[in-house]
């Protein structure tokens, strides 16, 4: 382990400043930004509790470290190790299956965010050969969100690395063997960034570390789902444990392979997530171009590490010019235009992103780490803080991860949207550094303690929080994600198949608002307009006007201008509607519901399903499609010789029995024709 040296440690310190700043004051809910903090005053009492049973039990470990009565054992001779100890493989091992556990016990092996739906629907294209599919006649049936369907062309709306990444699983038949697999591999990756920060490091603090690394509850349910974050990081890893051995090399002959390692491994990261692979790539070239100087071998491997970065660039280029239309245009730029990217201006959707409401957010993304990365009973950042603030040395290798993951924090802050998905998701590049700096702790407390009784008492407060956040904390944690997104792991497949459904035409019952939603995507509405004409208008008054542009065969931007005075009429009225299950509609009080709207009120009472994960059958030979009442007799026409199946729940609760329910095509059309016209 290094010796802690007088050398100055600035740039931890200024971590530490940066991270007391955000992650421990509650910005979100001291600044109007929209952005809420539900719970905060329970989480802090829990917090103050927390803390004070930390703080009482050091001191009691104290006092019987004083009296005497703390058992003596033998100080183990720790000696530096120059290769990777055996255990972390054995880890790694371990790791691997506490990851598929909890991918099938917490997230039942499924796709449960609309992320990840729609990363998987475009892996099972690419595992049949294809980039995209045609768009349907009809695309207001098969549309779903994140699914890029403007154009000729469908295919989602993400990077096209990530998906690539499931495909491989699905190769197998397990695409959730994907996050658990790479997650493993991690740990080995993990263990040794820890052994190069720490190159006098035991075989024993190695192996610690990467039992940490791999434990960390942040960690383990982010590396047993579907999220592109997971397959992003694995390759980030691999490129900083391939420059570390470049960087700590002083041959004059120029390392080939750890410069192609770089490159390759930054390259594939950004064909997944292009943001969190700049942030490690820049300071990256800086190291690089600041050691090089003069020496032609030094150049050449920059050069090696440009071309490895290259070919999987261009790569994600050629995907790009056969879905977007062009090498540098990403899918939801297609879908949400420019106001998706970076800086501070108006959002697709909801209120625009200032410089305040930045803050908020990167204050928000830290106040959760908090929570969320160890689940300890006081704040989990506590522990990576002190060893920023106590430790003496920054090597280069240090300030290369803090300045990413600076990098990390401020590119976020640029982001409009609040990712959160299992914690703060968007900050997940942000573990190798938070983890490296608590597995120093130990070794800062041993080093800076005053007295042995002292070093005693912190080290039981530590193990107070292993304890807490296993006994206490994470049961509620599991507990709550094995009950959240029920409806999104059922296997329609195998239900279909149990009532005899096969080779149908299967309309899929979604509530009244997704509807609504989906037949503005129908009309060529664009994305952000579809979420503000909704969020802002009565939904029986939407649903009547929609009637009208259909019927008139008015769409894109003619449609978009119709809406727009309906928006203006409502927006400063409506409210969260209380007459349905669905709260994302909105009603305007004192509107008189016609029978139509009030019928779709009652559907929605009587049970509705999402219709995202049915995308995702590919087994039954059934044609899924969603419910869309009288228009769905344009389904009819086109598929006139399948058996018609309504697919719905027996009551609103999302666990609600399935009901497969026959369909008659001469009464379906002669109810219509009473209803209303369809165009």
């Amino acid at each position: 382990m290094s010796r802690l040296g007088p050398e100055t440690a600035w740039p931890a310190r200024a971590a530490a400043f940066v991270v007391l700043g955000l992650g421990f004051v509650p910005w979100a809910a001291l600044v109007r930004t929209g952005l809420e903090l539900p719970r905060l005053n329970e989480q802090l009492r829990d917090w103050a509790s927390g803390s004070a049973l930390a703080l009482g039990v050091g001191l009691l470990a104290w006092m019987v470290s004083r009296r005497g009565h703390w058992p003596i054992g033998q100080q183990s001779l720790q000696h530096p190790v120059a290769r990777l100890p055996r255990a972390v493989y054995l880890v790694a091992f371990c790791a691997f299956i506490l990851y598929l556990v909890v991918a099938w016990t917490v997230f039942s092996g499924r796709p449960l965010l609309i992320d990840e739906v729609a990363q998987l629907w475009q892996a099972q294209r690419f595992a049949e050969g294809r980039l995209s599919l045609p768009v349907p006649a009809q695309r207001e049936f098969f549309s779903f969100l994140h699914l890029v369907d403007i154009g000729d062309r469908v295919y989602a709306q993400f990077p096209p690395g990530g998906p690539f990444m499931l495909a491989l699983g699905l190769l197998v038949g397990a695409p959730w063997l994907v996050g658990p697999l790479c997650g493993a591999v991690m740990a080995v990756l993990f263990a040794r960034l820890a052994h190069a920060a720490e190159p006098a490091a035991s075989s024993r603090w190695i192996t610690g570390a990467a039992i940490l690394f791999a434990v960390t509850p942040f960690a383990v349910f982010m590396f047993a789902s579907h999220m592109n974050h997971v397959t992003a990081l694995v390759w980030i890893l691999a490129a900083v444990v391939s420059l570390t051995a470049l960087t700590q090399s002083d041959h004059d002959r120029p390392r080939a392979w750890p410069a192609v390692a770089l490159g390759l491994s930054l390259g594939v990261a950004a064909t997944i997530r292009p943001l969190d692979a700049f942030a490690f790539a820049l300071p990256a070239a800086v190291w690089l171009l600041s050691r090089a100087g003069r020496s032609r071998a030094r150049w050449a491997e920059i050069v090696v590490a440009g071309i490895g970065v290259a070919v999987p660039f261009a790569a994600m280029m050629y995907v790009n010019a056969q879905t977007t239309g062009h090498p540098l245009r990403f899918g939801y730029e297609v879908l949400w235009g420019t106001t998706h990217g970076l800086g501070f201006h108006a959002a697709p959707w909801g209120e625009p992103h200032t410089p305040l409401r930045g803050l908020a957010l990167a204050s928000l993304y830290q106040w959760r780490l908090q929570q969320y990365l160890f689940e300890t009973p006081f704040p989990s950042l506590l522990l990576p803080v002190i060893a920023l603030v106590g430790w003496r040395r920054v090597g280069a290798l240090d300030r290369y991860l803090l300045a990413a993951g600076g990098l990390v924090v401020a590119f976020y802050l640029l982001y409009w949207h609040d990712g959160f998905y299992l914690g703060p998701r968007f900050v997940l590049p942000l573990l190798p550094v938070l983890v490296l700096w608590t597995a120093r702790l130990p070794q800062l407390i041993r080093e800076r303690a005053p007295s042995i009784h002292a070093r005693r008492a912190a080290m039981s407060v530590l193990v107070f929080g292993a304890v807490g956040a296993l006994v206490f904390n994470l049961p509620v944690r599991v507990n709550s994600y094995r009950a959240g997104l029920t409806s999104m792991r059922t296997d329609y497949a195998a239900e279909a198949a149990a009532v005899g459904v096969r080779d149908a035409l299967v309309f899929v019952r979604e509530s009244w608002g997704a509807q609504l939603v989906a037949r503005l995507w129908g009309l060529g509405v664009s994305r952000p307009m579809a979420e503000s004409v909704y969020r802002g208008t009565d939904s029986c008054h939407l649903e009547q006007e929609l009637t009208r542009l259909e019927v008139e065969g008015v769409r894109g931007a003619a449609a978009e201008g119709r809406l727009a005075v309906l928006l203006a009429a409502d927006s400063a009225h409506v409210e969260k509607s209380t007459l349905t299950p669905d709260p994302t509609e909105r009603v305007r009080p004192g509107v008189a519901y016609t029978p139509v709207c009030l019928q779709r009120i009652a559907d929605d009472r009587a049970g509705f399903l999402h219709y995202a994960p049915l995308r995702l059958v590919t087994s039954g030979g059934n044609i899924y499609a969603r419910d869309l009442h009288a228009r769905d007799s344009l389904l009819l026409a086109e598929y006139p010789s399948r058996p018609v199946y309504l697919l719905t729940r027996a009551g609103t609760r999302v666990d609600a029995p399935l009901i497969f329910q026959p369909l008659r095509r001469d009464s379906l059309m002669a109810g219509w024709r009473t209803a209303r016209p369809v165009n």
